[in-house]
């Protein structure tokens, strides 16, 4: 007898059938595999976005786990309140563009060195013209050009000046090449000038001058060596002082100022000031000791400015008082000129 191929034996009584392995339908399959695989990306994305918070919102200590782009040169970081890093800071002062020019962030005050300094929009002589600022001026310089300009703060907002006539008021040393050495007693208002002994050292006391240092401080104490001479120079206050020497910056020695460059225009009254402070800073002397620095210390004297209250080694003669009544007030007494009426 043929049997089928669906024919199947029985199972003996009691017994149950062994059922065989189905195979899995291959559409079904695909669909499981499909869901697994979106399960397992899932759990990635997930550990990916707290890994990613948590480096986010860790203190910046963490350099390596920063992507942000680095600050630019034109761009203005603000200042970090984290927990400093081991890292080197960063030297580097910010800079900007002006067309062709950099411009490097600094701050320091220089000193204009000609009678009158014009102040532009742009660090370029072809630039607007905002204003003007007289010889000796304090300005605020906020930022240096690559062109040799300077930023300066003015009326307000910013300029820009040529360095070619600013200059700063630099620390000296001593030079030993001088004949003489001049120090400055601001508290005694007395200038004095050595010589040097036979050993070339600067230990012999050699002149005395009374003098007018700046009110309130305003003349520098420390150490300088002299630079420009002018038999004429103009002062703040639209005033004049005969045999200028600059020391430093705005800071000179000169004459009792003049209300003009005439020498029978004395601020009398300034002149009997002599002996205490009055300046706004530079140092004021009688025309002779004006004069005799002028003539006999060349450029790179040393002059060492300080506060004492100990005896100078010499005391200096004390000028004699101008009459405001006397019609030769307007000359200082010890002007060497021929036309002096004293």
């Amino acid at each position: 007898m043929e049997f089928s191929q669906s024919y199947k034996k029985r199972p003996a009584p009691g017994k149950r059938p062994r059922r065989g392995k189905r195979p899995l339908d291959p559409k079904k399959r695909n669909i499981l595999i499909a869901v697994a695989a979106l399960l397992v990306a899932a759990v990635f994305v997930t550990i990916g976005l707290v890994v990613h918070s948590r480096r986010a919102a860790s203190p910046a200590g963490g350099d390596e786990f920063q992507t942000a782009a680095p600050v630019t040169e034109s761009q203005t970081a603000a200042p970090a309140t984290e927990a400093p890093t081991t890292e080197a800071p960063t030297t580097e002062a910010p800079t900007q563009a002006i067309g062709d020019v950099t411009v490097t962030d600094m701050q320091t005050t220089m000193y204009s060195n000609v009678v009158t300094l014009n102040v532009r929009a742009a660090p370029s002589a072809d630039s607007a013209k905002l204003g003007m600022v007289g010889q000796d001026q304090a300005l605020s310089v906020t930022g240096r050009c690559s062109n040799g300009w300077y930023r300066i703060a003015y009326n307000g907002g910013v300029g820009y000046v040529s360095g070619k006539y600013v200059e700063e008021a630099p620390g000296g040393k001593q030079n030993d090449d001088a004949p003489y050495l001049l120090h400055v007693n601001r508290q005694q208002n007395i200038v004095t000038v050595y010589a040097k002994d036979a050993n070339g050292d600067y230990t012999v006391p050699y002149k005395a001058m009374l003098c007018s240092v700046g009110t309130d401080g305003k003349t520098p104490t420390g150490t300088y060596n002299t630079t420009d001479k002018y038999t004429w120079r103009l002062l703040s206050g639209n005033v004049y002082g005969q045999y200028a020497t600059r020391i430093t910056g705005h800071i000179l020695f000169h004459s009792v100022p003049y209300f003009t460059q005439d020498k029978s225009d004395l601020e009398y009254e300034e002149y009997n000031k002599l002996g205490q402070a009055a300046s706004l800073g530079c140092i004021r002397l009688t025309v002779e000791d004006a004069k005799w620095i002028y003539d006999n210390c060349p450029k790179g004297t040393t002059v060492v400015i300080y506060d004492s209250a100990e005896a100078e080694p010499l005391t200096p003669p004390t000028p004699a008082k101008i009459d405001v009544n006397d019609s030769r007030r307007g000359w200082d007494p010890t002007d060497p000129d021929a036309n002096n009426p004293w």
